[in-house]
């Protein structure tokens, strides 16, 4: 059978714009409460939460923002982010959302090459000082006007719209298939590309993501993860107001404490997280005091999900229902999601299967034949989900998507018999010792099973013999006896290939991540290289 796989075509996909389906929600759920933000414990209804992004939608309005102008948004999870987020969807302004952690130089990038004219932003985040990078770049752009949160700038924007009209005019001449959002991809190389969605793009995986997590209007979620990603702004925010569900801010960043505090006191039932997060939850000193006991689900994405994780997840947090998803920005994101229904096997081994209203198949890398089912390819995937495009970069988007409109990945991937999907690797992470392809996250499950270890990542480095030798990155249990590479050897003997059993071992308190905690296995390399003296490659 080929690695080929179409999703369900019921429910059908929402054709309305995000605008109408929010105001659809705040007409059946006016009085559901709709946001809570746990640092400062202000609340929302949907109806006072419509309030809110209307006297923004008019505010920006009366400022001059048209329809496909581009809004920027450079902050922490916070309220005003999601309003913001609202309100540009209603009056057609396309939200470019910035990654936290930009400094000057992608900011400026980010800003110029979008086309920003407004930019909504916070102070100071961390060891952010955002007014200072913002003043150092602001003349090399096009940014017409900065608003800065939790200042007068903010009340000034709301007020100009005071008694403003047009707002319904506005929104009537949207049509779902209008950009509404550029993400900017943490591109390993090069400057990062502008992934460019409609509000069909978002708002259906939005609801499709939690659809298939059984989500209703009593649902309540935590949302750690950050909203600038489409983990946040997407499966969080468009999932929850498709459903009429709760959006709970734990805080502007994540904190394990602070997000397993506001799971119980805002009596959540589901929760968001990358499997970093969810190991920072589960080794907090004080994890056993929280009840927990209000979660149902949750969805794991971003980096592959430890079994042991996932266990945890089911026997110590509640989340007998909890689901991994699988995506890209490009495809808003999510392609492949595990059900609610499905054994622990499947939700620890694999990825899901097929989204609704969505295609995936298995490709050969080079010659893009569809591969039989058990063959490890080029993972690929089309429908309403893929982007439009890189935001005025034809010619990256020509490499992405092919002409018959799928959506390539990058990803390595196998599909089994039961059409359920399982990725092995990055094309570009792939290890190839001596003529050998070695997928590192097999080899990362099996350390994972070593009592003593944490967390593990595993990276090809150079080798004069072989092309490429392994090197792992442990992160030790607290208390756990050093363990180097004899210890490795001796634990992997006998149950993995000789040519899979790390030639380096290398222990560490952190790896190098992503804001969206994606680990960078391309800096990994490279220090690896460095610290083993191995040359460059």
């Amino acid at each position: 059978m080929e690695s080929y796989a179409r999703g369900e075509t019921e429910p059908p996909l929402l054709t309305e714009t995000i605008g109408a389906s929010f105001e659809r929600t705040v007409a059946a759920h006016g009085d559901r409460e709709a946001l809570v933000e746990v640092a400062s414990g202000r609340r929302w209804t949907y109806a006072e939460l419509d309030d809110d992004v209307d006297a923004l939608a008019r505010g920006l309005i009366a400022a001059g923002v048209a329809a496909g102008d581009r809004v920027g948004i450079w902050a922490p999870n916070c309220a005003e982010w999601t309003i913001t987020q609202f309100a540009t969807a209603k009056v057609g302004a396309v939200l470019v959302t910035i990654n936290p952690a930009y400094r000057t130089h992608e900011l400026a990038y980010v800003l110029n090459q979008s086309g920003v004219s407004l930019l909504i932003s916070a102070t100071a985040f961390k060891s952010s000082d955002y007014r200072a990078m913002v003043a150092e770049v602001l003349d090399q752009t096009p940014v017409r006007r900065v608003v800065f949160l939790g200042t007068s700038d903010w009340d000034a924007l709301v007020a100009g719209g005071e008694g403003g009209t047009g707002l319904e005019a506005r929104m009537a001449g949207l049509a779902p298939t209008d950009p509404i959002n550029i993400q900017y991809t943490s591109g390993t190389t090069g400057f990062p590309k502008g992934a460019t969605l409609s509000h069909l793009n978002i708002l259906n995986n939005g609801y499709f993501t939690t659809e298939t997590i059984n989500f209703t209007s009593d649902d309540r979620l935590a949302i750690p993860v950050p909203f600038y990603h489409c983990f946040g702004m997407v499966m969080g925010n468009l999932g929850c107001i498709t459903h009429g569900a709760t959006m709970v801010i734990p805080a502007p960043g994540f904190d394990p404490e602070i997000t397993l505090a506001a799971i119980q006191d805002e009596r959540c039932t589901g929760v968001y997280g990358v499997p970093t997060m969810f190991i920072a939850m589960q080794n907090a000193p004080a994890f056993a005091d929280y009840d927990l006991s209000s979660l149902r689900t949750g969805i794991m994405a971003g980096s592959p999900c430890p079994v042991e994780v996932m266990k945890r997840c089911i026997n110590d947090m509640f989340m007998a229902e909890v689901s991994i998803a699988y995506g890209m920005t490009e495809t808003s994101p999510v392609s492949t999601q595990t059900r609610s229904d499905d054994d622990l096997e499947r939700r620890t081994a694999t990825i899901g299967r097929v989204h609704p209203h969505v295609e995936i198949k298995i490709v050969d890398p080079g010659s893009g034949a569809t591969l039989d089912r058990g063959d490890p390819g080029e993972l690929c995937t089309r429908g309403y989900s893929v982007m439009l495009g890189y935001w005025q970069d034809a010619e990256k988007t020509a490499e992405a998507i092919d002409e018959e409109g799928w959506m390539h990945t990058g990803d390595l991937a196998v599909m089994r018999e039961d059409g359920y999907a399982v990725v092995v690797g990055r094309i570009k992470d792939m290890v190839i010792r001596g003529g050998e392809n070695v997928y590192p996250r097999e080899v990362e499950e099996f350390l994972y099973t070593h009592p003593d270890v944490e967390d593990v990542q595993v990276v090809g480095v150079p080798d004069e013999k072989y092309g490429e030798e392994l090197c792992a990155w442990i992160r030790l249990r607290d208390g756990a006896a050093p363990l180097g590479v004899e210890e490795v050897r001796a634990f992997a003997a006998g149950k993995l290939a000789h040519y899979k059993v790390p030639r380096y071992v290398l222990v560490v308190d952190e790896f190098p991540m992503t804001v969206t905690g994606k680990v960078r296995k391309v800096e990994m390399r490279e220090e690896s290289a460095r610290r083993l003296g191995l040359g460059e490659h």
